[in-house]
């Protein structure tokens, strides 16, 4: 007996919930108290890790040791294991919508831009529109229900709850991941070790206010209901331990139907809500499929057709623009694997939070591969969540989906990872088994200590991993303030000009105002723009016909992500902005502790600029 779900059931619990509770609610508290001391007013290269008060690790600490010996405990409740998971959650996910007076993240704020526009236009830009904003047009699925729940909750727009859509997202990913390690287990050991280290190691961000936060959690329920609905005979058929609640005998026909009606919904909402999800779920699907563990053609086709003809309707103006430089990419492994200008870690702290993230990374993957060699038996029955882990691989050779498949590839690959490293952490069967019956350690002190340093060691470094890099992603209110204040002001046909779009509200009302941003140039204008600031921005910016206006932003979240991601040393952006305040042909229209605008003069306030040379369209 060499695989987890042969344990025998756990005794009965007998009232030893206090020393459970104690910790679970001492960590919350200690959590409490740090998130209402901790000062984010001047964060520096280490983002939120070192701003964060202590008690926060003490109370980090304190939650994963409570979770590792309730898990291991032989009174153990089943109610323990989800409230400390819970428990996790909050504490990962929830700090910053906490600490943070505004959302973080740009992109989150450019998806606020869509929402809005969808409310006051009611609807998004025409679908022979392409440009920056397009793929929101061919793919609106998760910013309709968004306009629909802003309407719903009776707010002024997504911005008011979107800081907390991390802790959201995540927690709708608990069921479908439930629902797939119970396939191939029973032992709630397993399962919820497996969901703590899939909580720790999804660092990537991707659980902001963003279409890939829900596709993800509808991705893993179509697999959720591939895996138990669609095997020969029910959940985990040819899997030994697993019994059957599939489709087959009386009344098969129509409960799948059923089972079908509501896969096809899942799949309809993921393919128009989102890009890269639902080619994610046709690689995973076909390897399913062809590896001979699912036999019903259903899922895939369904998924096939529906994702074939979304591409060939509604996203088809986006894709004909789009598809010379995809194809380009094909097989081009390096290059679409490779950060690129503008995504290389600068400065202590973003070299060293990069580092901690990838080796939280490749330890959670070595665990796993530890854990498939050392269960046989596990490995056999769970072999599914073994391809499923595989199956985004190929995707290195499709796209480099602006410079991101490494990070996509990972959060695909974690559910099954997350399965067999949490193996790996678990004593052997035989061992364990021993010990509930006589209740001793005959394993020794080493495999209990050992796997609860491993994980202590992951859920501390999910913090500076997810964390680490917030001085890019946080945004004070005064920046927020001044930013829409120059949106406001700004006539219709407008432009919005900036050294990059690291800053709340680059996208407001993009529908009237026109957005730039010179660090998506090409390199050569770049230089010229550093050494001759104010004229080559003024030229670029000449062209605004009135009544609209040209403004020039400079912000702390440009500064920030300009000197973190290797974009332009701070000397040389306040150089450029120094340029700016003091050249006759700007005018400085707004201001605080977080930044300045400019506006660039009219010809009759200003000398008229020499001619410009021919600047890039493709970053405006």
């Amino acid at each position: 007996m060499t695989d987890l779900s042969d344990l025998p059931p756990a005794r009965p619990w007998r009232g030893s919930a206090l020393w459970p509770a104690a910790a679970l609610l001492a960590s919350l508290a200690l959590w409490g108290y740090a998130v209402t001391h901790t000062d984010v007013s001047d964060l520096g290269d280490f983002g939120l890790v070192g701003a964060l008060h202590p008690t926060f690790w003490a109370g980090l600490v304190l939650l994963t040791a409570g979770f590792w010996f309730t898990l291991r405990g032989p009174h153990r409740h089943p109610a323990w294991a989800p409230a400390y998971v819970v428990g996790l959650l909050v504490m990962e996910r929830a700090t910053q919508a906490v600490v943070y007076p505004t959302p973080l993240y740009a992109w989150a704020w450019k998806h606020d831009a869509v929402v809005d526009h969808l409310l006051t236009a009611g609807r998004l830009q025409n679908a022979d529109v392409v440009g920056d904003m397009a793929v929101y047009d061919q793919w609106p699925g998760f910013f309709a229900a968004q306009a629909a729940l802003v309407k719903l909750l009776g707010v002024d727009s997504a911005a008011q709850f979107m800081a907390w859509w991390p802790l959201v997202s995540s927690l709708l990913l608990l069921l479908p991941l439930l629902l797939i390690y119970r396939t191939f287990t029973e032992d709630r050991r397993l399962v919820w070790l497996a969901v703590w280290l899939f909580c720790v190691a999804n660092w990537v961000g991707q659980d902001y206010f963003s279409p890939q936060s829900v596709a993800f959690a509808l991705h893993l329920g179509v697999l959720a209901i591939v895996l138990r609905r669609y095997a020969d005979g029910g959940p985990g058929a040819g899997v030994p331990g697993v019994g059957g609640l599939g489709v087959g005998g009386p009344g098969g026909g129509q409960r799948q139907a059923v089972w079908t009606v509501l896969l096809t919904l899942l799949v309809v909402a993921i393919v128009i809500s989102h890009q890269l999800t639902p080619g994610m779920l046709v690689a995973s699907l076909a390897v399913l499929f062809f590896a001979r563990h699912y036999r019903d053609k259903v899922p895939l086709i369904t998924t096939a057709v529906i994702f074939l003809a979304w591409c060939l309707t509604a996203a088809l103006p986006f894709l004909s623009a789009t598809m010379p430089d995809m194809l380009r990419s094909i097989g081009d492994i390096g290059g679409n694997v490779a950060t690129g200008y503008g995504a290389t870690p600068t400065g202590t702290g973003a070299v060293t939070t990069s580092w901690v993230a990838r080796l939280l990374s490749g330890s959670v993957l070595l665990l796993a591969v530890a854990g498939a060699l050392r269960r046989p038996v596990l490995r056999h029955r769970a072999l599914p969540l073994l391809l499923l882990a595989l199956a985004p691989l190929p995707m290195f050779a499709a796209s480099s989906y602006g410079s991101e498949m490494i990070f996509r590839v990972l959060m695909f690959m974690l559910p099954g990872a997350a399965f067999f490293a949490a193996a790996a952490l678990l004593p052997q069967v035989r061992t364990l088994a021993a010990v509930e019956a006589q209740g001793t350690r005959p394993e020794g002190r080493r495999f209990v200590w050992l796997p609860l340093v491993a994980l202590l060691a992951g859920t501390l470094a999910f913090v500076p991993s997810y964390s680490g890099k917030d001085r890019i992603s946080y945004f004070p209110q005064a920046e927020v303030d001044l930013v829409r204040q120059v949106v406001d002001k700004a006539p219709d046909g407008s432009l919005v000009v900036a050294a990059d779009r690291n800053y709340p509200l680059a996208f407001a009302d993009y529908w009237r105002v026109d957005h730039y941003w010179f660090l998506d140039d090409a390199r050569q204008h770049v230089d010229l723009i550093v050494s001759e600031p104010a004229a080559t921005l003024a030229r670029d910016m000449a062209s605004v016909e009135a009544p609209g206006r040209a403004y020039l932003l400079f912000t702390q979240g440009q500064f920030a992500d300009a000197e973190m991601n290797g974009l332009l040393t701070p000397a040389q952006l306040d150089r450029i902005e120094k340029s700016v305040a003091a050249s006759p042909l700007f005018e400085r229209v707004a201001g605080n502790s977080a930044g300045s605008a400019y506006a660039l003069k009219s010809a009759k306030e200003a000398p008229e600029p020499k001619e410009a040379p021919e600047a890039k369209e493709a970053g405006r």
